[in-house]
């Protein structure tokens, strides 16, 4: 997946004739699938249409600082703060200047001083005005507060003149975007605490199969798993996420890989489990799958009732993790109960030798299965063997989850200093 999927890019459009190429820089921008926001300045709008732009973006199209409507919510300050980066494609000398000392006198030049997001500008212009020693020191002075530069490139003109001035293409300035965004995520997990930290997490149900049109499943909605893997990712965390078969939006900076049955998952699991720190079983994996799948639909017999399946055991993913001799990451295990939720929690925990189990009551109301809630209890080893205790109280899973991957951690640091 592109790492321009769900991104926020304002597209900023200054009055020249490269204006044209910016068409397609949204069109490549919506196709890796960023949310666009277009900023037209006054002299861009008699070079490209605001009805165009709206119809390639998909949004309506900003051109006005003074928009009655549109700063009834304080327009200019929301696209600022909506922005993940801001791209002005193309940059005249004229806004350059602008910018350069600091100017809010329209739409575009206003939100890129509001803005805390990355701005990268695609300078085009003719060749002499570029050459000009007082074009260059705006540039340079562009560049000293932060924005970015890309191009301008070499060759004939509109205005018939050969020379360095031509905007960047929109296949490059495109490309300058993926890299912008890679640089700022990679400084963002820098500076986070869980840096370095390199966590597998199984998410969602697995489907076994009966015959070609029927499986064996369970009421899973991956909420938890994917909640848990965004906790990891936003700290710093280099995540991989296996997902069953769920219809949840990849977390930001997560990894993702999709299988259907146990097997696969355990097969993947497995293959990635001794390059992790942490591995976290909170998929809820079937216990058992169909021991023959029919190649064709099965039909109904209506002389009977009954219809027989002979199931056979998967493989325990987290028990197996768990087993390993060497490489053996901290393993953290998930159990759904029905009743009497810690004693059996306690008992998994020491049967299949986890480091930490997250119990919950899933015959709870609003909590667990296909629920935005969730409550965990939380048991480990101590130094002394000791089984230990935490309780996190019913909340949003995503705010569950970050207090989860908080404790996590901490108990993984544990096991390091013994």
């Amino acid at each position: 997946m592109s790492n321009l999927y769900g991104k926020h890019i304002v597209v900023g459009i200054s009055g020249g004739i490269a204006a044209y190429k910016s068409i397609e820089l949204v069109r490549l921008l919506r196709k890796a699938g960023a949310e666009v926001r277009v900023v037209l300045t006054e002299a861009a709008a008699h070079f490209v249409t605001p009805l165009t732009l709206q119809a390639i973006s998909g949004n309506p199209v900003a051109n006005s600082l003074l928009d009655p409507q549109a700063e009834l919510a304080m327009g200019h300050i929301e696209l600022a703060k909506w922005a993940h980066l801001i791209v002005i494609a193309p940059t005249t000398a004229d806004l350059a200047a602008r910018l350069a000392i600091g100017m809010a006198n329209d739409l575009l030049s206003t939100i890129c001083l509001a803005t805390t997001a990355p701005i990268l500008a695609a300078p085009a212009m003719n060749q002499q005005m570029y050459r000009q020693p007082v074009v260059q020191q705006n540039l340079s002075t562009l560049q000293q507060r932060g924005i970015m530069l890309i191009g301008p490139n070499a060759g004939e003109q509109a205005c018939g003149d050969v020379g360095t001035g031509r905007m960047s293409e929109p296949s490059e300035i495109f490309a300058a975007v993926q890299t912008a965004l890679q640089s700022q995520a990679a400084q963002v997990r820098s500076a986070k605490p869980f840096n370095g930290l390199k966590i597998a997490i199984t998410a969602g149900p697995t489907r076994e199969a009966i015959d070609p049109v029927r499986f064996i499943s369970n009421h899973s909605s991956g909420k938890m798993g994917f909640a848990l893997a965004r906790a990891f990712a936003e700290q710093g965390a280099e995540v991989s996420l296996i997902a069953g078969p769920v219809s949840l939006t990849t977390p930001e900076n997560v990894q993702r890989y999709d299988v259907e049955s146990a097997q696969q998952m355990h097969d993947l699991t497995l293959s990635l489990a001794t390059r992790q720190h942490i591995v976290i079983g909170c998929a809820a994996v079937a216990d058992y799958r169909s021991q023959t799948v029919a190649e064709q639909k099965l039909k109904k017999k209506d002389d009977s009732e009954t219809m027989m399946l002979q199931l056979i055991k998967n493989p325990d993913i987290i028990a197996t993790v768990a087993a390993l001799s060497d490489n053996r990451p901290f393993v953290v295990g998930f159990a759904a109960e029905t009743q009497d939720v810690q004693h059996y929690a306690a008992k998994k925990l020491q049967r299949k030798n986890l480091d930490m189990i997250c119990a919950n009551d899933v015959a709870r109301q609003g909590q667990g299965f296909n629920s935005e809630q969730n409550a965990l209890t939380v048991l480990w080893r101590d130094r002394q063997q000791t089984v230990q205790q935490q309780q996190l109280p019913l909340a949003d899973k995503y705010e569950l989850s970050q207090k989860l991957a908080t404790l996590i951690v901490k108990q993984y640091q544990i096991t390091l200093s013994d």
